[in-house]
């Protein structure tokens, strides 16, 4: 399979203007062009992050300090990362709100079980967001690093967009694609055999809300050694679980 390609960085949507304009930009849309960088980079100065985002350097360095003040980024000599505030902020964020609470033991129960990495996705701007791992992320995959978000075609982006169907933000979906989604909702789970990441195979199914409509995507990744349909099967009974919880039973 083709080795993984880099996703082209993504620009912020136009924002409304406020008072004060950062190169040309708005303030508030500046702000989070920056911490994007700042998340893509891990950590970087000031002038890789303005040319990142396009921005002139004093303007980036200025709205990077007001940030560290505030905790969305953090002084690490004279670089920035992440900041604390961040990552509290982004931890407390989920797509339904008993996701979290009705996942952790049935994701733990899996991940023992099958010996490999169990994860929860959502599509987000056309793109798979990985929200929730387990074991935690010092143990997933080596060729996932610490990287969230990946291309629509995961195993887990094809199951969501199979069974609620986005109308936009995905670009030419592939000739086949109306046939492999007949395919998915038949099964009730989609596979990745290396397309999106070399040595990384995964098999994902569908957690289901209210009136049975796709909240997230459990998926289960492992190495190509793994027999991926019985993996699924699994999975299937571990969605289940997840999904009755979602909706309070």
């Amino acid at each position: 399979m083709a080795p993984e390609t880099r996703v082209p960085v993504r620009r912020p949507e136009t924002l409304p203007a406020t008072r004060e304009s950062a190169g040309g930009r708005s303030v508030l849309e500046g702000a989070f062009a920056l911490l994007e960088a700042v998340e893509r980079a891990v950590q970087a100065g000031p002038t890789r992050l303005a040319a990142d985002c396009g921005l002139p350097k004093t303007t980036a360095y200025r709205l990077l300090e007001q940030l560290a003040d505030l905790g969305a980024v953090e002084r690490c000599g004279g670089s920035y990362r992440v900041g604390p505030r961040m990552f509290r902020l982004g931890r407390a964020w989920q797509p339904h709100p008993r996701l979290r609470s009705a996942a952790r033991e049935p994701m733990r129960r899996l991940a023992k079980l099958t010996g490999t990495t169990v994860g929860i996705a959502v599509l987000w701007k056309g793109e798979t967001l990985m929200v929730e791992w387990c074991p935690d992320d010092t143990q997933r995959p080596e060729p996932l690093g610490t990287r969230m978000t990946w291309p629509w075609f995961t195993a887990a982006g094809k199951v969501l967009v199979a069974t609620t169907a986005p109308a936009s933000l995905l670009g030419p979906l592939p000739a086949s694609w109306a046939a492999d989604a007949d395919a998915i909702r038949e099964r009730g789970a989609a596979f990745d055999r290396e397309e999106v990441v070399t040595g990384v195979c995964c098999a994902a199914v569908p957690l289901l809300g209210l009136r049975g409509t796709p909240v997230a995507a459990l998926c289960v990744l492992t190495d190509p050694a793994h027999h991926l349909e019985r993996l699924a099967e699994t999975a299937r009974q571990t969605g289940r679980v997840i999904s009755a919880g979602l909706r309070g039973r």
